[in-house]
């Protein structure tokens, strides 16, 4: 068995703008178990990369421990790639996004990853606004270690082996909106078309972008029982809306059935057209998407889609004021002020 790709791909690929086509944007062969819903949001970045005419080697892939974090490697293997301890992306993310602001960061986690050991560096990257892709791979699930209950794992959800967790799970696209996230979204491995523009629109997001995608373990946690099963996610999937990412500069050729349609506009002039399905909810506020996942928590359904945004969102170079220039085309002049201005700097602190 070979983890080679083959190069060979059809002559009449398409090309997007930048005049790559898909393949480009590939990575190597996946050794994931097969069926996995992880490679299902990899093809996702893909596709999303390729048709937002993204430079691959302008992209940076980070990530931590667990099948989740093995992903990097199935995309973008033009683009930089860290992969971290267990639970720290966000650490390593924070400090090469304030080392080069130029760069588009995408960090890739799991449940456990993020919601277990990682659970401190995921509220500290949130409140930061680190202009950071965010996304987990969520199956409920240990996938590394033979199918364990992981903190996102619903109460009363049974595993392969049969036993019924006790707790309630961690609600981790709840707990990005109360924590301040400036743009959180969920869907599932299985609704290519919801979770393409997602992406898209995350990587336009200029802050911190959370996505929780849903993603079944097809060897540990796909059994009858499972909240985090293909048969489960599909029988109790409720959409907020039905959405379009639409890049500036490009034709619109969005078309919607008749319905509430709500148009909002990113920083750089790129457009998100929402067609809503659930009418009583509002994406830009905080407390309208706090109020619709509890309703969906309530009726046992998985509220997928863009759950809120904030379009005016400062992210942490902002905050912060920093240089606009990446740290490594610096100069000595520009970095040693000389001894007038540290004078005047030093009796500011008298």
């Amino acid at each position: 068995m070979t983890y080679l790709r083959p190069t060979f791909r059809h002559p009449a690929l398409p090309k997007n703008d930048l005049g790559y086509t898909v393949d480009y944007y590939e990575g190597s062969l996946s050794t994931l178990c097969a069926g996995c819903g992880h490679d299902s949001i990899n093809a996702a970045i893909v596709q999303a990369c390729w048709e937002l005419n993204i430079e691959p080697h302008k992209v940076a892939k980070l990530s931590g421990i667990g099948c989740s974090s093995k992903s990097p490697a199935y995309f973008l293997s033009n683009s930089h790639g860290f992969n971290s301890v267990h639970g720290r992306m966000p650490s390593v993310a924070t400090g090469a996004n304030l080392a080069n602001r130029d760069l588009i960061y995408l960090g890739v986690s799991g449940d456990g990853d993020t919601a277990s050991i990682g659970m401190g560096q995921f509220v500290h990257v949130i409140r930061r606004n680190l202009n950071l892709v965010y996304l987990v791979m969520n199956n409920g699930c240990y996938g590394l270690t033979k199918g364990q209950d992981s903190a996102t794992a619903d109460v009363g959800s049974k595993s392969k082996a049969g036993s019924v967790n006790p707790f309630e799970a961690i609600d981790l696209a709840s707990l990005a909106i109360e924590l301040g996230a400036t743009f959180v979204a969920q869907s599932f491995s299985g609704d290519k078309d919801q979770l393409v523009p997602l992406i898209k629109a995350a990587m336009s997001h200029p802050g911190f972008a959370f996505l929780n995608v849903v993603s079944p373990c097809v060897t540990f946690n796909n059994n009858p029982g499972s909240t985090k099963s293909y048969d489960y996610v599909r029988e109790h999937m409720e959409a907020t809306s039905t959405m379009d990412f639409i890049p500036i500069r490009r034709e619109i050729t969005a078309d919607y059935d008749a319905g509430a349609v709500e148009t909002l506009e990113v920083h750089d002039g790129s457009l998100i057209r929402l067609r809503k399905l659930a009418t009583d909810w509002d994406p830009l506020d905080r407390f309208s998407a706090i109020n619709a996942m509890q309703r969906a928590k309530q009726n046992n359904e998985i509220l997928t889609g863009l759950l809120f945004v904030d379009p005016d969102s400062r992210d942490l170079h902002d905050i912060l004021e920093t240089t606009e220039r990446p740290l490594n085309a610096l100069s000595e002049a520009d970095l040693c002020p000389g001894n007038a201005a540290l004078e005047t700097i030093n009796a500011g602190l008298r």
